[in-house]
């Protein structure tokens, strides 16, 4: 029985790519791919007679009429999203037309632009005493967001953010943040992160507008908010390598004191 296969691509870097995914596409008979934001060099293993189907360009009643086509043929679908399919990238209404459809399909997660983005940024987006919690969100534009999840309340939290699909909004989004946060506090942008054309900005609330327009930067961004963006964010160290510190794999220096005494 044919299946289609939900693909995360990954942020744009075709060696980020899994290699389950790699399998996929290379033995898929047709591709429908994300052609707005996953790179080309990903089908590059694609089969000669694969039929490539840019996505970018068509709605969901045409996607789906050619997994019908698929189906009748019982044929395979590498359906190829850009970077994880379990974040803003609409899963779930394909997966419900395909149930409808009675269509057998199966998830292969990918590498998060948010993970790429931490990556280009040289930074873990958590720390110990700074911030143990990461929001992944978007900022309210033709989608809107649930009540409570506007960004000024979001912030209240003091956590690490990440806001996806929202670069064109920046200056709504510094106008939201500054209700909670002074002009001096950290924010970043990443473009394309992965891509051989990258680019990453440190600023301020205070300067993230001026410096965004100077780049020129209007699409495929992902802003992070948070003092773990500080050059000096790191207060402790983890308790995992802490010599004095027991788990299920080390016995401590505190621990072995006390019970040789």
């Amino acid at each position: 029985m044919m299946k289609v296969y939900f693909i995360g691509a990954g942020p744009g870097d075709p060696e980020l790519l899994t290699v389950k995914a790699s399998k996929i596409i290379a033995r898929a008979p047709i591709i429908i791919y994300a052609g707005s934001l996953v790179s080309k060099r990903v089908l590059e293993a694609a089969r000669a007679d694969a039929k490539i189907y840019n996505s970018a360009s068509m709605n969901l009643e045409e996607i789906m009429a050619v997994i019908k086509e698929a189906k009748a043929q019982d044929l395979d679908v590498a359906r190829v999203h850009t970077g994880d399919t379990s974040l803003f990238s609409s899963l779930a209404e394909q997966t419900a037309e395909l149930a409808r459809l009675g269509v057998e399909w199966e998830i292969v997660p990918g590498v998060s632009s948010f993970s790429a983005a931490a990556m280009a940024l040289g930074k873990e987006l958590t720390l110990p005493e700074v911030s143990q919690t990461i929001i992944l969100t978007r900022f309210a534009g033709r989608t809107k967001v649930p009540a409570g999840e506007d960004l000024q309340s979001l912030a209240k939290h003091h956590a690490t953010m990440v806001i996806f699909l929202s670069i064109t909004m920046i200056a709504e989004i510094v106008e939201e943040l500054l209700q909670v946060y002074d002009r001096d506090f950290p924010i970043a942008v990443v473009y394309k992160a992965s891509w051989p054309e990258q680019k990453v900005i440190r600023a301020t609330l205070a300067t993230i507008e001026s410096a965004v327009a100077i780049e020129k930067i209007r699409a495929t961004a992902l802003i992070v908010v948070g003092n773990v963006l500080r050059d000096d964010a790191l207060k402790a160290y983890s308790k995992l390598y802490d010599a004095n510190f027991s788990h299920d794999f080390r016995e401590g220096k505190e621990e072995k004191e006390k019970w040789s005494r």
